[in-house]
């Protein structure tokens, strides 16, 4: 999350005339991300996120936004959008689509234990079965074509070394087996910031903004690359097990999924890799912009491709 587009309170006034929630007692930017403009919004009715998509056309915001209401609708704990008086889950503000959702409780954790891993593998399977029964679809917006449209834009920005893993990886990706693997609705940057937790328990699923139709491996690899870690690099293997066994005895995986096990990790290490560089590299003028550092994925992917992580469940 971030803020591209400042959003001033005569503005912010008029906009929320489409709704029945009352008069605005705190707008408050949430400085952190890359990806939209979001605010805290406190009124007279309740709290809520006010998010303004800076990338997204606005015709592929009804997949997202509907797809959160048909989440939140199944119990799965995430912000549910606000509808407008016209029945609208989003209009214009300040010439950018923005939509306005329920504020969940909790806080993201810096340090997941194993209870918490557990916990998370459950509710992304919960995620991936609930999504099971929306009809929507989406391509992955950093799916493959963008993995290659990227990988030639930074490819100028990067030293030796790094060209040489990123074309070895390219070409491994290329040629790697699909197979045919379960798809559905996935979260698609489910780190942990993105979770919120309050007494042990997962309260809140949130930014649904790189949301798509794509492979559930594939999303949970996402998930299990950013709460797994090992505090020396590459994968805690505790943690790993907790959350796939958690997320298994919810979904079971399927026998390709857990041989394509050590290639969706690589993917994923690789898509946030890029994105980070991009970000880095090619960055948009805005204002409280968090530019992560790429290297902690170009660690990981490394580590992937140097030392395979088997599935614990094969």
């Amino acid at each position: 999350m971030s803020v591209f587009t400042p959003v001033h309170e005569t503005e912010l006034a008029a906009w929320l005339t489409r709704y029945a929630v009352g008069g605005v007692s705190m707008l408050e930017p949430i400085p952190v991300g890359v990806e939209n403009s979001n605010f805290f919004l406190t009124t007279d009715s309740g709290r809520y996120v006010l998010t303004l998509y800076e990338r997204m056309p606005a015709e592929d915001l009804p997949f997202y936004l509907n797809l959160m209401a048909h989440l939140a609708g199944r119990d799965v704990p995430c912000p549910a959008p606000l509808a407008d008086r016209s029945g609208a889950y989003f209009s214009l503000l300040n010439g950018k689509p923005a939509s306005l959702v329920t504020r969940l409780e909790g806080a993201a954790l810096a340090q997941p234990s194993l209870a918490d891993c557990a916990e998370m593998g459950a509710g992304l399977a919960r995620l991936h079965l609930a999504g099971a029964s929306y009809r929507s679809r989406q391509e992955n917006r950093r799916g493959a074509a963008w993995r290659r449209s990227a990988a030639r834009a930074v490819k100028p920005f990067l030293e030796p070394e790094q060209k040489e893993l990123l074309e070895a990886e390219m070409s491994y990706q290329q040629v790697a087996p699909s197979g045919k693997l379960p798809k559905g609705a996935i979260h698609g940057d489910l780190f942990r910031d993105n979770a919120l937790f309050s007494a042990g328990r997962l309260t809140g699923i949130i930014d649904f903004g790189f949301a798509a139709t794509d492979l559930l491996a594939y999303d949970l690899a996402i998930t299990v690359n950013d709460w797994c870690l090992a505090p020396g690099g590459g994968l805690d293997s505790a943690r790993s097990a907790a959350l796939l066994r958690a997320y298994h005895a919810n979904r079971p995986l399927q026998a390709a999924e857990t041989e394509a096990w050590p290639r969706l990790l690589r993917t994923a290490a690789l898509r946030f890799w890029l994105s980070r560089l991009y970000d880095r590299h090619l960055p948009r003028v805005g204002d409280l912009v968090d530019k992560r550092d790429p290297a902690h994925f170009e660690r990981l992917l490394r580590t992937h491709v140097e030392l395979p992580t088997p599935c614990p469940l094969s």
